[in-house]
């Protein structure tokens, strides 16, 4: 264990205890420090029973920023509970370390460290760099860089300043292969990212990219590595400058970093945890054999009406998620495609109840999630939220009208300036010049669906029922 400073950030004494001086030490390594790894797994591990025995070493994405300023604050932070009626504030003391996301010294020497039990990963759909199956995706200029930088380093090669996978996965392979060198234990993998079976897809990237780079590798995942799958919930909205104020006004002391969530959380979690984990449960999560039927109500009803009020908000001049819900036309079209997602999950998952707190934690007019934060890298998120339904709901011989409504609203979206910041811009931008921008956008949506004549006409009279009354241009 590390001493820890008093943090110019201590909560109000009706809120927090004070901290203890002694930071726990670092057993999990996290890839893709933000807002939402703070909201959500840091404060289950700091929620846990045991929490005293589980720190983490947190890497950052492309910027330094917040690892910077959470550095100096020696990893603590105010999680602000933003309540339908009055905010909760408290520290958290479980990010023991914040890193850039270029650190990658440290970053290696943290995965080869005997005491690393467990590794999270939040690093967005598009972080993983893989083709739709999950495989690597060689023809992706970082990736097929990444193979590259490792293959240079051989088996028994040391690794060079100038050497630097540039991708997540790049990176964590070259963690694990230098761990495997090292003799070192067991450890678990463990996806938190909005994607079906993402555990799943986390092991076909890492697996494909390692048989690819290291010959000893795959064989020592095989006994030293597992990889859990994971569902996660928390509306945790962008933070603002008055937010920052607030803290100070609230608390008495200035915090640089803080993070807003909604009171409700939810993790659920699939998988085995060889070398250990926090006591995660005693802070609320579930644990469970079987994840896909709670990952897809997850993605499918809270992700994908996400999704529809983002695309169909902005159309109609609306900001904020409780704006858009609180719109007649939205909530309709969120409860056609929650008729359609409902259809398509098995019993006994509570979804009228589900669906009755979804509204709830929507119309939350305190929590501030903006849908321009929602509606980047729409695509990526539309084909795990959206297009399965659709397609289930056509293989059952039905309508898919629901869905239809908003595959109608993004492309409306896009072709009105919205949705525009995605990594597939190139791919949307080539669509929209072909002489069917519709069919186009379609095609990159689902092949499947692009491939049902029936559909696609759905989607063109939902999109000039969308499109044809709205005079709203890019804000």
């Amino acid at each position: 264990m590390s001493e820890r400073t008093q943090p110019p950030l201590l909560a109000r004494a009706s809120v927090a205890e004070a901290l203890p001086a002694t930071a726990p030490p670092v057993r999990i390594v996290h890839l893709g420090l933000g807002a939402f790894s703070r909201s959500h797994q840091a404060w289950y591990t700091a929620h846990a029973d045991d929490a005293s025995e589980w720190g983490i070493a947190a890497y950052a994405g492309r910027s330094r920023d917040l690892a910077d300023r959470l550095t100096a604050q020696d990893g603590l932070y105010t999680l602000i509970e933003r309540g339908p009626e009055y905010d909760r504030f408290e520290v958290i003391g479980s990010v023991v370390r914040a890193h850039a996301g270029d650190d990658l010294e440290s970053l290696l020497r943290d995965l080869a460290a005997p005491d690393t039990a467990v590794v999270t990963l939040t690093i967005t759909e598009t972080g993983y760099v893989s083709t739709p199956d999950g495989s690597p995706d060689l023809d992706h200029f970082g990736m097929a860089r990444d193979l590259e930088v490792l293959r240079a380093l051989g088996s028994d090669a040391a690794v060079e300043p100038t050497a630097r996978p540039v991708t997540a996965l790049g990176r964590l392979v070259l963690g694990l292969e230098l761990r495997r060198r090292a003799g070192g234990p067991a450890l678990a993998l463990v996806s938190c990212d909005n994607l079906p079976d993402n555990g799943g897809r986390l092991r076909r990237g890492i697996e494909g990219l390692a048989a690819a780079a290291f010959p000893a590798l795959p064989d020592w995942l095989a006994d030293h590595v597992s990889f859990v799958s994971t569902s996660v919930d928390r509306i945790t909205p962008r933070v603002e400058a008055r937010d920052v104020a607030e803290v100070a006004a609230a608390t008495g002391r200035l915090d640089e970093a803080p993070v807003i969530a909604e009171p409700f959380s939810d993790w659920v979690l699939s998988g085995e945890f060889p070398s250990g984990r926090p006591a995660w449960e005693t802070a609320g999560a579930t644990f469970v054999a079987d994840l896909e039927p709670y990952e897809f109500r997850k993605l499918w009803m809270l992700n994908g009406a996400h999704s529809l009020l983002a695309c169909a908000g902005l159309l109609r001049g609306h900001v904020s998620v409780a704006e858009a819900i609180a719109d007649p036309e939205c909530r309709s079209a969120v409860e056609r495609l929650w008729d359609e997602d409902a259809r398509n999950l098995p019993a006994g998952l509570g979804l009228d109840h589900y669906r009755d707190a979804l509204l709830e934690r929507f119309s939350n007019a305190r929590i501030e999630h903006r849908l321009e934060q929602i509606a980047i890298d729409s695509l990526a998120k539309l084909r795990v939220r959206v297009a399965p339904v659709a397609e289930r709901e056509l293989g059952a011989g039905r309508t898919a009208e629901g869905c239809a409504t908003v595959i109608a609203a993004w492309m409306a979206a896009i072709e009105s300036g919205f949705c525009r910041a995605d990594a597939a811009e190139r791919e949307i931008a080539d669509a929209l010049a072909s002489p069917n921008p519709r069919e186009g956008l379609l095609g990159l949506l689902s092949a499947k669906l692009a491939a049902d004549p029936v559909f696609a006409a759905k989607v063109e009279c939902e999109f000039a029922r969308i499109a044809a009354p709205a005079e709203v241009t890019a804000k």
